[in-house]
C-alpha cells in the first residue's frame, strides 16, 4: 500500500477530484463544530489538500499533516503556499502508530484514509493522542464503493479484485470500543461516470488505490480474463457513461471529557521536539 501512494504522488492531484470534492464538504461541517483547536493532526493528509484548508480555517494553531507515504507527505511541503503565515509541519509516519505523546492534540481529522487502515488500530491511537474533549472528523469508504468494479469482476471469477469497506453500522461500534463518546455517522453516494472502463481503472491507478485485499490473485491478469471482465462491466453502462459508484461514509466524535489517570502538562502547542515514534 505504501509503494502504490510512493508512486501516485505526482499523479494524484489531477485525477483526485472526489477526494477534493469530498474534503470541502467535511470542512463545511465544521462550521458548527464549537472548537478553537491549538493543535489539528491531518491523518493520511497526501498532498495536503485538507492540511492547508485547515491551516486556513485555524491560523492560530499548530497544524500537522501526516501520511504513511514520504513522497505524499514531501509533496505536501513542498505545496505551502506564502498567504499561510504559519507553515504546517509534514511527517511520515503510521496511523496505526502515531508519532505524538498521549493528550497532545485538540482535533484529527482523517479525509478519505480510514479504508486503507485496520480501523481499530486507528481509533485507538486517535483516542490515545487527543486532549479531553478532542474531536475526531473523518471520512472513509463504504461497502458500496466499487460497486459496479465487484460486480463485473464477479462474474469471471471468485477472487477478490475489489478492496473491501468497513460497514457504516461497524463504524459506530468500533469508536466506541475505542472509547470515544457521542458518534455521528451518516452516509452520501456518489455515482461518478466515465467514458470507458479503462478510463475508471487508470484513475484509479492515479490515485494509487489498489486492491491489497487478503487472498488477491498475485499474478497478471490475461487478456481473455480481463476482456470478460471488461465486457462484464461495459453491460452495467448507462446512457452518461460507465457508472463509478463511491459510497462515502461522514463521521465525528468526542474523547471523553475527564482527565486521565496519568495527567499530562496541557500545554497550547506540542513543539515537534516533544514528538516521539512508538515501535
Amino acid at each position: 500500500m505504501r509503494a502504490a501512494f510512493e508512486r501516485a504522488a505526482r499523479t494524484y492531484d489531477p485525477a483526485a477530484d472526489l477526494q477534493r470534492q469530498v474534503a470541502d464538504q467535511l470542512m463545511e461541517r465544521l462550521d458548527v463544530v464549537r472548537l478553537t483547536p491549538q493543535c489539528v493532526l491531518d491523518v493520511g493528509c497526501g498532498t495536503g489538500y485538507c492540511t492547508r484548508l485547515l491551516a486556513s480555517r485555524y491560523p492560530q494553531a499548530q497544524v500537522i499533516g501526516l501520511d504513511l507515504a514520504h513522497a505524499m507527505a514531501h509533496r505536501a511541503r513542498n505545496r505551502w503556499h506564502w498567504r499561510f503565515w504559519k507553515r504546517p509541519d509534514f511527517l511520515c509516519g503510521d496511523a496505526e502508530q502515531l508519532p505524538f505523546v498521549d493528550a497532545g492534540i485538540d482535533m484529527v481529522l482523517s479525509n478519505l484514509a480510514l479504508q486503507w487502515c485496520q480501523p481499530m488500530m486507528v481509533f485507538n491511537e486517535t483516542r490515545r493522542v487527543l486532549r479531553p474533549g478532542g474531536l475526531f472528523v473523518f471520512t472513509t469508504f463504504g461497502p458500496d464503493t466499487l460497486r459496479e468494479l465487484r460486480s463485473a469482476w464477479s462474474d469471471v471469477d471468485g477472487q477478490p479484485h475489489v478492496h473491501s469497506f468497513l460497514d457504516l453500522r461497524d463504524v459506530g461500534d468500533l469508536l466506541l470500543a475505542a472509547g470515544f463518546r457521542d458518534p455521528v455517522v451518516d452516509v452520501e453516494r456518489v455515482v461518478l461516470h466515465r467514458r470507458s472502463v479503462r478510463e475508471v481503472l487508470r484513475e484509479l491507478k492515479l490515485i494509487g488505490a489498489h486492491n491489497v485485499a487478503q487472498g488477491r490473485s498475485r499474478g497478471l491478469t490475461g487478456k481473455a480474463h480481463f476482456t470478460r471482465f471488461q465486457q462484464a462491466y461495459e453491460a452495467l453502462a448507462t446512457p452518461q457513461g460507465i457508472p463509478v459508484t463511491y459510497e462515502v461514509v461522514y463521521g465525528h466524535a468526542w474523547a471523553p471529557t475527564e482527565m486521565r489517570a496519568r495527567e499530562l502538562p496541557q500545554e497550547a502547542i506540542i513543539p515537534l521536539s516533544s514528538i516521539r515514534r512508538r515501535g
